[in-house]
Formats: structure tokens, sequence, C-alpha cells
């Protein structure tokens, strides 16, 4: 009876922080757009869009971070049928290719300042946007990779199920709306270079 209480208890405890992450993530897709909004208006009063076609890298880590959403959703349809093996084995892929997305980021940077010469500061700001448009979604990924290994780890330490379907809900949702707005940036700035 007491066990129970706990349940239903921990379960009443959960429904702030879960409005708490939608009202997070509403406040991050109303960032982006402000941003994506700021570089309509710069190049619009500018007349000109970005002069430099984006690298490949930008290409390879959205097809990246697209199989990270899958591997995302079979964690929690694994965690969902109690299968804990299966969760932690898609959390771990989905981690690795959070990290790669990561490091293929990076490489973009790279391929864009040094083999391009398109440096963060320069004439044409719209290219300056490219890296704060990459760099706060690399924050947002950093966030879910934390969110991640909480998941992780919770698996391993035997957490309350009720508490494992939680954590997977969370990390999933964040997991695939920073997803869904690198796919957005990107094809965002595909429609504007020039």
């Amino acid at each position: 009876m007491m066990a129970q209480f706990q349940q239903d208890k921990g379960k009443l405890d959960l429904t702030p922080k879960r409005f708490n992450m939608w009202l997070f993530l509403f406040t991050s897709f109303m960032f982006f757009a402000a941003l994506t909004s700021g570089f309509i208006v710069y190049i619009g009063g500018k007349g000109h869009g970005l002069s430099i076609k984006m690298p490949d890298a930008f290409m390879y880590s959205t097809a990246i971070i697209m199989v990270s959403s899958v591997s995302m959703f079979f964690a929690s349809k694994a965690a969902k049928q109690s299968d804990v093996s299966k969760q932690r084995l898609f959390i771990w892929i989905t981690l690795l290719l959070g990290v790669a997305f990561f490091a293929m980021q990076v490489y973009a940077w790279n391929v864009l300042t040094f083999k391009m010469h398109a440096w963060f500061v320069n004439a044409n700001a719209a290219i300056s946007f490219v890296y704060v448009f990459s760099v706060m979604h690399l924050l947002h990924i950093l966030a879910g990779l934390v969110l991640l290994i909480i998941s992780l780890v919770g698996t391993y330490r035997k957490k309350p199920q009720a508490i494992n379907l939680f954590r997977m809900e969370m990390s999933s949702l964040f997991w695939h709306f920073v997803d869904i707005i690198w796919i957005y940036l990107y094809v965002f700035l595909l429609l504007n270079q020039n």
C-alpha cells in the first residue's frame, strides 16, 4: 500500500517537470525562429544571401542526426516494453551518433573557416549567422546528450519503471526536437545560399 502511494506521488510530481520541458522546447523554438527571422531581415536589407555553398559536412551531419532519431525511437519503444538491454543498446547508439553529429559540425566549421575562408567575422554577416545557428544548436545537442546519459545511467541503477519511462519520454522528446530543429536550419540555409 505504501509503495503504491509512493509510486502515485512520484507520478504527480512529474507533471511540473513535463510542463517545464514543453515550456523549454517552446522557448527554444521561438529562439530559433527569431534567429532565422533576423537572418531574413539581414539578407533582405543587404540584397544578398550566403555567398558560400554549405559544406558537405552539414549534409552528412544531417544524415547522422536523422539516424539518431530512429535509434532514439527504438530506445523509447524498448523502454515501453521493459526491455532494458535493448533500451541501453539504442541509447548507446543514439549517444554515439550525437557525438558523431557534434564532431561533424565542428569539422564543417573547419571547412568554412580554413577551406572556404568564411570567417565568423567578415563583411557578409550572413555567414556569421551560419556559425550562430550551428553553435546554438550544438548547445542544445549537449543538453540532449546529458539527458541521454541520465536515462542510460538510470537503466544501470535499476530505477523504477515509471521513472525510467519518464526519463525516456523527456529524452526522446528533446532529442527529436533538436533533430527537427537542425533539419529546419539546414534546409533554411540551403535555400538561402547563392
